[in-house]
C-alpha cells in the first residue's frame, strides 16, 4: 500500500512505514505529512501485528523538523495551538499502539523529527558522522511543541533533557546512546536487522538513571527550576529570547501536552520568532542556491599563516579538503600547525582527527601552488603587497585554479590590476574566529567570472558557511556597516561616556558584545587600519582617540591593554555620566542601520534580506530583531528618518539620513527565493 508521503509494507507481521516527502531534499513534518501518518495509524492500529518500524526513504537523513514554511501562514496563537495539538494527537496515537514501534534513524533527526522518534517505543541510530539528534527549536524562538518537553525528560532525565532543549545543540549517535536517547547505535549495514530484533525481543523501555529521576521529583522542581532560571538569565536575556526561559518554566510546573501546546503557540507568533524563522528560511535558500553548482575544489593552498590564514587552512582541512599552508617564517608556520591540531582534537575524534592532520601540510616553498584548485591569499592588508603576490602566484598555478583574497576592505578591482586572467580573482572574506563565525562574503569584482562566483558559493557551503554575494566596494558589506557603529562608540568614549555604559547600551539592545569590547577583541590597530581605509573612501572621520590608543601600543586584548585592561576583573566600576542608555543605544544602532540602508541603495548587495543575513551572521546584529533592515521595517522608514534627522541636529552630519529611507520599494525588496 502506498500513499503520497508514506510507503507501507509488511514482512513477518512487522509493518514498515517509510517517509519520503516528494520534491524535498529532506523530510519535514508538515500538516499533510502528519495527517497522512494519522490516517495510516488508524488503519493499522487494530491489526494483530508484531510491531511497527519507521524509517526515512531519503538518503539525506531521517526528519529535519516541522515545515517552517507553514509557520508564516499562522497568523494568531489560537490557530497555532490547533496545529500544535493536532501534531501532538498524531504522535500520541503512535505512542499508544498496542504493539511496539521503533524509529530507525540515519542522518539528521531534528526538532519534530526527534519528537516523532520519542513517540516510538524504541530508537535505533546509525553509527556514523552523518547522524545527529537535536531539538533546536529555541533557535527559532520557540520550543518543542509535539510533546518533546514532556517525553524527553521522562526518557533521559531532567538535566540532560533541559541541556539539549536549552542549547538546541546536536549530539552524535554514540552520544545519544550514552544519554539513553537511543536504545542502540549500530553500523548502517546492521540497522534493519537490529531494529527488527528489538521488535521481536521487546526489551524493557529505557528509563533515566535513578539520580536523574530523583532530580525531577516534584518537591525539588521549584528549587531546581529557580536555580536554572538564575543560571540561564546570566547567559540569555529572556526579554529578547523568551523560549529557553519558557522551557525551564514548563518543566518546573510539570507541564502537560496541553500546556506545551499553548506555550509553543504563543511563542510562534511573537515578533522574535517571526524574525528568526525568516532568517532561517533565507539562509536555507542561500544554501540551496549554492548547492546547484559543483565547485570542483579538492586542493586548497593558503598563503599567509597569520591568524586568519592559519584558521582558514585549519577549517578547510577539518572539512575534508587537502590543504597546504605557506609562510616565509617557520616559527609562524609551526604555531599555525600546532593550533590546527588543537582544533582537530577538539572537533574530531580518533581516526577522523588523524585524517585531518594528514590533510594539512606546512609548505614554506609554495610547492602546493602548482597542484591547487584554489589559492587563498591571507597576508597583510596592503594593496602593493597583495598585487605583487598575485603576480607571482599567477605564474605558478594551473589555468583552472581560482585565486581568492581574504581582504577585509580593499576593492577587488584595485587588486586585479596586472593579472593576466582577472576573471579568476574573487574575494572570500572570512570572519574571525573562522571556526565560529558562520558567514563568508563572496566578493565579485568587475571582471570576476560568474562561474568563479558560483564555485565559491558552493565551496562556502562545503565549508559549512553561509555565502552572501557582495559587490566589490570599500569595506564590502559587513565592515562597511559595522565601522560607523564602532566609530560612534569611540566618539562616545571621547565625550566622556563610561565605557561600561556604551557596551551595556548595545547588549541591552540585543548585540552579543558591546562595541568597545568588540574593538578590543578585533584589535584597535586592525580597527584603525580599516577605519582609515574606509574613512578616505567614504568620508568617514576617524576619532582621534582611536589613533592615540594605537600610538601608545594599547591594541586591545592581544596587548593586554586597549580601552579595557586584560584580563578584565570580574567586577569593576567605571565613572558614570548621566546620559540615558536609550540615547547611547540610539546613536550606535542608528549609524549602523543608516549605513546598512546605504549599502542596499548602492547595490553592494542585491536585496534587504542579504543586508540582514550579512549583518546578523557577520556581526551578530540582534537576530531576534531580524537584522538592521528588519528592525527598521518594524519601526517604519519614516520613523527611522525622523530619528536620524533629530540625531543630525544634535550631533552633526554623520547622522544625515540616507536617500534610501525615501525609497520604500527599495527597502521592502526581499529575496525572490522566498
Amino acid at each position: 500500500m502506498t500513499g503520497k508521503n508514506w510507503t507501507i509494507s509488511e514482512k513477518d507481521d512487522i509493518v514498515e512505514l517509510v517517509l519520503d516527502v516528494p520534491g524535498r531534499r529532506h523530510n519535514v513534518l508538515s500538516s499533510e505529512v502528519l495527517g497522512d501518518l494519522d490516517q495510516t495509524l488508524a488503519e493499522i492500529e487494530t491489526r494483530p501485528l508484531r510491531g511497527l518500524l519507521i524509517r526515512s526513504g531519503k538518503p539525506e537523513g531521517f526528519v529535519v523538523g516541522a515545515d517552517v514554511h507553514e509557520f508564516r501562514r499562522i497568523l494568531d496563537a489560537a490557530r497555532a495551538a490547533e496545529l500544535t495539538r493536532a501534531g501532538q494527537m498524531v504522535l500520541e496515537r503512535l505512542s499508544r499502539l498496542p504493539y511496539p514501534s521503533v524509529a530507525v534513524i540515519r542522518g539528521p533527526c531534528l526538532g519534530g523529527g526527534l519528537e516523532l522518534a520519542l513517540a516510538c517505543s524504541y530508537r535505533i541510530a546509525c553509527d556514523d558522522e552523518r547522524t545527529s539528534l537535536a531539538l533546536p527549536e529555541v533557535k527559532l524562538g520557540i520550543h518543542p511543541g509535539f510533546g518533546g518537553t514532556v517525553r524527553l525528560p521522562a526518557l533521559i532525565g531532567a538535566l540532560p533533557a533541559l541541556s539539549l532543549m536549552l542549547g538546541g545543540r546536536a549530539v552524535s549517535a554514540r552520544r545519544a546512546r550514552g544519554l539513553g536517547l537511543v536504545d542502540e547505535c549500530v553500523p548502517d549495514r546492521h540497522l534493519e536487522t537490529a531494529a527488527r530484533a528489538l521488535l521481536r525481543e521487546v526489551p524493557p523501555r529505557a528509563r533515566p538513571p535513578w539520580h536523574q529521576a530523583w532530580v525531577g521529583a516534584p518537591f525539588l522542581r521549584p528549587y531546581l527550576g529557580a536555580f536554572m532560571q538564575w543560571r540561564l538569565k546570566a547567559k540569555v536575556d529572556c526579554r529578547h529570547y523568551p523560549a529557553p526561559c519558557r522551557v525551564v518554566s514548563l518543566w518546573t510546573r510539570q507541564a502537560s501536552f496541553e500546556t506545551e501546546a499553548l506555550s509553543c503557540a504563543e511563542m510562534l507568533v511573537t515578533p522574535a520568532s517571526r524574525h528568526l524563522v525568516h532568517l532561517f528560511e533565507v539562509s536555507e535558500g542561500l544554501k540551496r542556491r549554492a548547492r546547484e553548482q559543483i565547485h570542483g575544489i579538492r586542493r586548497v593552498h593558503v598563503v599567509g599563516a597569520g591568524v586568519m590564514g592559519a584558521d582558514i587552512a585549519a577549517w578547510a582541512a577539518l572539512r575534508g579538503f587537502q590543504v597546504s599552508l605557506q609562510d616565509r617564517a617557520p616559527e609562524v608556520l609551526a604555531r599555525a600547525i600546532k593550533k590546527a591540531h588543537g582544533l582537530f582534537a577538539q572537533r574530531l575524534k580518533g581516526r577522523a582527527a588523524e585524517a585531518a592532520r594528514d590533510r594539512l601540510m606546512p609548505d614554506m616553498r609554495g610547492g602546493g601552488l602548482s597542484r591547487a584548485d584554489l589559492v587563498i591569499e591571507a597576508i597583510v592588508e596592503d594593496r602593493a603587497a597583495k598585487r605583487a603576490l598575485f603576480a607571482q602566484i599567477e605564474t605558478q598555478v594551473a589555468e583552472r585554479a581560482i585565486i581568492a583574497t581574504n581582504t577585509s576592505s580593499i576593492p577587488l578591482d584595485e587588486l586585479a590590476t596586472g593579472l593576466a586572467v582577472p576573471g579568476r580573482l574573487v574575494g572570500l572574506h572570512f570572519f574571525n574566529p573562522v571556526a565560529k563565525m558562520p558567514l563568508i562574503e563572496v566578493i565579485g569584482g568587475a571582471a570576476t567570472a560568474p562561474a568563479t562566483l558560483a564555485a565559491m558559493r558552493s565551496l562556502a557551503v562545503s565549508l559549512d558557511r553561509l555565502p552572501v554575494d557582495v559587490k566589490s566596494s570599500p569595506g564590502f558589506l559587513v565592515n562597511r556597516a559595522l565601522m560607523p557603529y564602532l566609530l560612534e562608540a569611540v566618539t562616545l568614549a571621547e565625550e566622556g561616556v563610561a565605557l561600561a555604559d556604551i557596551d551595556e547600551a548595545a547588549t541591552d539592545f540585543g548585540m552579543p558584545m558591546g562595541p568597545i569590547a568588540l574593538a578590543d577583541t578585533v584589535g584597535l590597530d586592525v580597527c584603525l587600519a580599516v577605519a582609515q581605509t574606509l574613512g578616505a573612501a567614504l568620508d568617514m572621520p576617524v576619532p582621534a582617540l582611536l589613533a592615540r590608543k594605537v600610538e601608545v601600543g594599547a591594541l586591545g586584548k592581544k596587548s593586554g591593554q586597549g580601552f579595557y585592561r586584560y584580563p578584565r576583573p570580574r567586577h569593576f566600576a567605571l565613572r558614570r555620566r548621566p546620559v540615558p542608555d536609550s540615547a547611547i543605544g540610539e546613536r550606535l544602532i542608528m549609524r549602523l542601520v543608516n549605513e546598512a540602508a546605504r549599502c542596499l541603495r548602492l547595490g553592494v548587495v542585491d536585496d534587504a534580506d542579504m543586508v540582514d543575513i550579512g549583518l546578523v551572521y557577520g556581526t551578530g546584529f540582534a537576530p531576534f530583531r531580524g537584522g538592521p533592515l528588519g528592525y527598521a521595517a518594524a519601526l517604519g522608514a519614516g520613523e527611522v528618518r525622523n530619528r536620524l534627522l533629530e540625531l543630525t541636529e544634535r550631533h552633526g552630519p554623520r547622522f544625515t539620513p540616507d536617500e534610501a529611507w525615501s525609497q520604500g520599494e527599495l527597502l521592502a525588496r526581499r529575496s525572490p527565493s522566498l
